[in-house]
């Protein structure tokens, strides 16, 4: 009989490798488009001074206060301490809910877990609000874009729950009605929500469209490979004999 704790200390654990390596991956995909992107924007501030007279403020920029190397290591700390709280709460979700997923197989539940969570979480806010690079956004309008970002994540989560809950109510018809039930109760919620939300576009014109997309890719190849490593991961540690039949709260 496993314990809660069992279950969490795995979550914790996984979570860190999971969010360590996403790091890696958005070192090496992201971290080039972002400068490309800070190049741009330092160019553009720079014409900006001049075509304004203001030659010695363009030449007095002041410096961030932490630098960008800092900031490329500094990613790896963030990842792995989001990997970490994702993976503990993806424990507690697992233990709560791993009940009422109609498998007998925990592999196959932390597998469904995590990819319900990447929908949910991400994709459904990557497609209405899809993240943009330095150089690109209005200042003024940051509270605005963030709530209404939390907001694309509750309704994620409830499309993913109207998904499951028509796909269980058409499952009496069979498996082609319980999977089209599935899909239409998440898609037509998704698709309602994108229709009421606002829509924001703040890509200046000049800004090129193959890096503003490079950086978008990026950012969701970053969600795919912790989501992908946190389900497989977790899936793996909690594969178990079949002797063994409860999770202890």
């Amino acid at each position: 009989m496993r314990t809660f704790g069992q279950l969490l200390v795995r979550g914790l654990i996984v979570g860190l490798f999971a969010g360590l390596l996403a790091g890696t991956f958005a070192y090496v995909m992201g971290e080039p488009r972002v400068d490309a992107a800070i190049a741009i924007e330092e160019a553009n501030a720079t014409a900006h001074s001049h075509d304004h007279g203001d030659e010695h403020a363009a030449g007095e920029e002041e410096a961030p206060l932490v630098s960008r190397e800092g900031q490329k290591g500094g990613l790896f700390l963030a990842t792995g301490l989001y990997g970490v709280a994702l993976g503990g709460i993806f424990a507690v979700g697992f233990t709560l809910l791993r009940r009422r997923l109609r498998t007998g197989n925990d592999g196959y539940a932390a597998l469904g877990l995590a990819a319900a969570g990447f929908i949910g979480i991400v994709l459904v806010p990557f497609l209405k609000y899809p993240p943009n690079p330095p150089a690109v956004g209005d200042p003024e309008t940051i509270t605005r874009r963030t709530v209404t970002y939390l907001l694309t994540i509750v309704i994620g989560l409830l499309a993913v729950w109207a998904g499951v809950a028509l796909s269980r109510w058409a499952a009496r018809y069979g498996d082609v009605a319980r999977l089209a039930g599935g899909v239409a109760g998440l898609v037509v919620t998704v698709v309602a929500a994108y229709l009421i939300l606002p829509r924001i576009n703040e890509v200046p014109d000049t800004f090129p469209a193959t890096l503003l997309w490079q950086f978008r890719f990026a950012s969701l190849g970053t969600q795919a490979t912790l989501w992908l490593l946190l389900g497989f991961g977790y899936a793996a540690t909690v594969a178990r004999r079949p002797s063994e039949q409860k999770v202890s709260v």
